[in-house]
């Protein structure tokens, strides 16, 4: 401890500072943490935070971190989601080795225990139907009234139960309740359901099982077989502690877990929950669990999102013991500044109007030298074709502009960036009265590099070769959800952002951009940073997705 500077101790957040009091009082050797996701959805940057923080809590006291499948409710469960949870906690840098279990291994040690129980006088099997055990529940200020099939004798309670397993009833017709007290002031204690009936194919089990355990008797039971010293989990399940301590202790596990609870990580106006992204992916609103409008980890990935940014997001969120809403802009500071000295700057036009230069010579091109990213010097620099014809951003262009407009109007002179000054001439127009062409002249002595030193010009506006240009389609992505109206309206459902997502079909590109594979990242000059889209784009197709623009309100 000695060696320990005072600004360390006081950044350990609460868990470290209990796992370290475990630690040095022996209550355990080893760390062991554990993810649990339940297969029935993909994961969200909520789901990131407890990923990132029980992984770091293993690897931090050289400890070692599971992934466990809950998969206890078949109804909801799929393999299409076991496999996208775990390529979303390799994506993030967590490994589990070779540690990787579901609850559904334990089916049948998890029906001994309950036979267990059984036998200990401390669970029963009961008759009531889901809506009378909540009315014998009682409330937070009534206590619950004990089922009439409480006191059944041990040998009736193990025969019914033997029954259900099974099959002899169907769903709903019987359950097996844990026998504790229906005075409990945390109605959680108040005589709990631990097993249920349910005819459901499960994804690993088949139909080997027609009774399934419930989460909160089951999760303890996981968490005490694996040998997990501490059970991470969020603020929800703080009442539920009791329980999950009754479970291990009538059951006798030695060194059992040590329940531990955090503040949730909630995103101002966005969508995680699942029923909601259901409805959407249902409705064709999203084009799939994936689509870079929602913040499911693996649209933050397709969307240009990188693990270094969660992480860091993650890491400046904290961990706390009070839930609290972390703005969305936090994120997108953290992909900015991951970006920023990664992601080469390059040329891209939008929204496209050909500038042509009049008095360059035709039939000729030439190179010009352009910084790969003017911040970070190493990564180089590249050559890009010039000519005659380019291509500009319309709102580049304005024959009447307002005061204080450096951009290209009749008679301003602008740089071409990296390469010349140029002044505009004037422009054509289609019948409609639309600019088509835009018109101007060269002065061949102030080539970018060439050592010019004469008059200066205040506007800068960058291009692509129109000869050469890569066509591609580029995607604006806002929250899907209408920020000035909140979240959900009066019936529940979502407000929805009607401008969420904007497509330019035909976009240009500096050539070097022709060679960009999936998932490639960039910033286009003046437009923000992009991703090529690992879904839709292909070969002869580039589709880009704007990952975030380049300015933003927040700050540290």
């Amino acid at each position: 401890m000695d060696n320990v500077t005072e600004k360390e101790v006081v950044s350990k957040n609460f868990i470290e500072q209990i796992i370290e009091k475990d630690l040095e009082e022996g209550y355990c050797s080893q760390v062991k943490t554990r993810f649990p996701p339940e297969p029935n959805g993909y994961l969200h940057i909520g789901h990131a935070k407890s990923i990132l923080l029980n992984y770091g809590l293993a690897k931090k006291y050289q400890g070692q971190f599971n992934l466990r499948f809950d998969d206890t409710n078949p109804t909801k469960e799929k393999t299409e989601f076991v496999e996208s949870i775990m390529e979303d906690i390799k994506w993030l840098g967590a490994d589990w080795e070779d540690r990787l279990f579901f609850a559904s291994d334990y089916f049948e040690e998890m029906y001994e225990a309950a036979v267990k129980l059984i036998k200990k006088g401390k669970a029963f099997v009961c008759d009531l139907s889901a809506e009378e055990i909540r009315e014998y529940r009682g409330t937070l200020t009534e206590p619950g009234k004990n089922s009439p099939y409480r006191d059944r004798s041990v040998e009736e309670n193990l025969q019914l139960f033997e029954n259900m397993k099974n099959g002899a009833y169907q769903d709903g017709e019987k359950v097996l309740r844990a026998k504790i007290d229906m005075s409990s002031p945390n109605i959680n204690m108040r005589d709990p359901v631990i097993y249920r009936v349910a005819h459901m194919f499960h994804h690993n089990t088949k139909d080997t099982w027609c009774i399934y355990p419930m989460y909160d008797f089951a999760h303890p039971i996981e968490d005490a077989i694996e040998h997990i010293t501490h059970s991470i989990c969020t603020l929800e399940f703080e009442d539920h502690r009791p329980l999950y301590d009754w479970v291990v202790r009538e059951l006798g596990y030695p060194n059992p877990p040590k329940q531990i609870e955090f503040a949730k990580l909630f995103l101002t106006n966005v969508v995680t929950g699942k029923r909601y992204i259901k409805k959407l992916v249902e409705d064709g609103i999203v084009d799939g669990w994936d689509d870079p409008r929602l913040v499911s980890i693996s649209a933050l990935r397709r969307r240009g999102f990188t693990k270094e940014a969660i992480q860091n997001f993650v890491e400046l969120v904290g961990v706390s013991k009070a839930n609290s809403s972390v703005d969305y802009a936090m994120l997108e500071y953290c992909i900015r500044e991951d970006l920023k000295l990664k992601a080469p700057r390059m040329m891209a036009v939008l929204d496209p109007i050909k500038l042509v230069i009049d008095n360059y010579p035709e039939n000729q091109s030439e190179l010009v030298e352009a910084a790969n990213n003017q911040e970070n010097e190493e990564m180089g620099r590249r050559m890009v074709p010039f000519g005659r014809e380019l291509y500009i951003e319309r709102e580049d262009f304005m024959e009447e502009p307002p005061k204080k407009y450096f951009r290209l109007f009749p008679g301003n002179e602008v740089r071409l960036m990296h390469a010349y000054f140029v002044t505009c001439t004037g422009c054509e127009k289609d019948e409609n009265g639309n600019v088509t062409v835009v018109h101007c002249t060269y002065d061949p002595e102030t080539k970018c590099g060439s050592g010019f030193t004469g008059r200066k010009v205040k506007g800068t506006i960058h291009w692509v070769p129109a000869l050469k240009a890569v066509e591609a389609e580029v995607r604006l992505y806002e929250n899907i959800v209408d920020e000035e109206k909140g979240k959900l309206n009066e019936d529940g459902a979502l407000n929805l952002n009607p401008n969420s997502l904007t497509v330019l079909k035909k976009c240009y590109l500096e050539p070097a951009l022709a060679k960009a594979e999936k998932l490639d990242k960039f910033q286009f000059v003046r437009n923000g940073y992009f991703c090529v889209d690992s879904k839709d784009s292909m070969e002869g197709r580039l589709v880009f997705n704007r990952i975030v623009s380049l300015k933003s309100s927040f700050k540290l």
